[in-house]
């Protein structure tokens, strides 16, 4: 609905019918204009008509004759003298008032459109002519009502103002739904392109019959997809090959050192072979991510489905962690937990949480495991925590968050993101939560995806 309200169709639809409306008043009012303006002609030929007969009866001294078959017609008809008095009149005498003020030349017409006679506001056409008669000259006055004028155009209006509404309502309505129709394969293509992910590059959106503008969009759209699944290979190739390259002398490199640090003295260099040490470990730990990260994208993770216990897999990181970190405090809040999962991703993933956690807290880690309808690990650090607008950007690889992560302690930017790999494999969710500090908060089903048995009880 939020679509429609804001989408393609309903403006579509609103501007055609504002077009029709716009249209078809300006359409009605020069129709019912050009209706009446024929109207009054039909009637100016009709009062010319009786003009003429009068002036003849006049002419022929057969004026009363004339009058006398007019005598019940809607005109009205007088015949003044010279001084502007009538003579004869087809309708009673006393009844109504000289349709004309004053005599007309002879040869003269004279029209006018007015409420005459008195008493009916309906306008009338008069027209008033000078005849010359037996008797001197005189006027014909001859005066057509215009009511059924006003009342055919009154009714041409009133059936326009009520048809006009309905037709655009029928317009606007119709817009709506045909141009849903042509969009049908627009939103076809959205849903499908919405669906894809670094993971599917494969799927490509559906071709509409045709070859309109929206099956040339699907054409254009599935060329785009060729080439960024064609880049996307080359760069999971690339990483894969690197990584696969990169092992053999790095671990010839770390043997090295191993090695030369048995044999070294703090005279011979033994603290600079510690710290060529640490670089190597870092950076096969970095092509290690690399390579896990590239299978996942090429082919998805494989999960080992062993019965774990949760509480045992955070205890036993804590020898590592106090090694590694022996200026933090590490607190652990651990109930039994049993689950279904691959243990040694879990504990990977649980150790680059613990180290991201060391990184940024200033004296104080804090593990928490529980259960409920779900396993809970929380992971808590006393660090200036992380913005809510970062949240979710930092489960990205390579992200690290300018105010709080830099490349010298350690951090590679992709342990977040396996770790997020890992839990969405195990059907669960890693995000951080408001707290104190930064709060990572996991959690993860008791059993295997799809399995058919109850939770598992905790084993302690």
């Amino acid at each position: 609905m939020s679509r429609w309200l804001g989408g393609v169709r309903l403006r579509t639809a609103i501007a055609a019918a504002v077009v029709v409306g716009v249209a078809g008043v300006v359409a009605a009012f020069g129709f019912v204009r050009a209706t009446e303006s024929i109207l009054t002609h039909n009637v100016d030929s009709a009062v010319r008509q009786r003009v003429a007969e009068v002036k003849t009866g006049l002419r022929d001294d057969e004026a009363s004759d004339v009058l006398e078959t007019l005598t019940g017609n809607t005109t009205l008809i007088q015949v003044l003298d010279s001084s502007g008095n009538p003579v004869a009149t087809s309708f009673p005498v006393g009844s109504r008032p000289p349709l004309a003020s004053h005599a007309v030349p002879v040869g003269s017409t004279v029209k006018s459109t007015r409420p005459w006679p008195t008493g009916d506001d309906a306008p009338y056409r008069i027209w008033a002519a000078g005849v010359k008669t037996s008797k001197g000259p005189q006027t014909v006055v001859v005066a057509q009502s215009l009511q059924p004028v006003r009342e055919n155009t009154e009714a041409l209006t009133r059936t326009l103002a009520t048809g006009m509404p309905f037709l655009v309502a029928v317009v606007g309505l119709a817009t709506f739904v045909f141009v849903g129709r042509s969009l049908r394969p627009v939103e076809a293509i959205r849903r499908r392109v919405a669906s894809i992910t670094a993971q599917d590059l494969h799927a490509r959106v559906p071709l509409p019959g045709g070859h309109d503008e929206v099956a040339a969009l699907a054409r254009t759209m599935n060329a785009m997809l060729d080439r960024l699944e064609a880049a996307a290979i080359a760069q999971r190739r690339f990483v894969a090959d690197a990584g696969h390259e990169l092992r053999s002398p790095l671990t010839t490199v770390q043997v090295g050192l191993d090695y030369l640090a048995t044999r070294a003295t703090s005279e011979t260099g033994l603290a600079q072979i510690s710290l060529l040490q640490g670089e190597a470990e870092r950076l096969g730990t970095l092509v290690a991510d690399l390579l896990l990260l590239a299978r996942s994208d090429e082919h998805g993770l494989a999960f080992r489905q062993d019965e774990l216990d949760l509480d045992d897999l955070v205890f036993a990181e804590r020898e590592r962690f106090t090694a590694r970190f022996p200026s933090v405090d590490l607190r652990l809040r651990l109930e039994p937990v049993r689950l279904v999962g691959d243990a040694a991703r879990l504990r990977r993933a649980v150790r680059n949480l613990l180290d991201n956690a060391a990184r940024h807290a200033r004296s104080t880690v804090t593990v928490t495991v529980r259960q409920d309808d779900c396993a809970h690990l929380v992971i808590t650090d006393d660090g200036r925590g992380i913005d809510p607008v970062d949240r979710e950007r930092i489960f990205d690889r390579f992200v690290r968050l300018d105010d709080s992560r830099s490349r010298h302690d350690g951090g590679s930017g992709l342990g977040l993101p396996i770790t997020r790999e890992i839990v969405d494999g195990h059907g669960g969710d890693v995000r951080v939560d408001d707290g104190p500090g930064a709060v990572f908060h996991v959690r993860l089903p008791l059993h295997a995806e799809g399995a058919d048995h109850p939770p598992l009880a905790a084993s302690r």
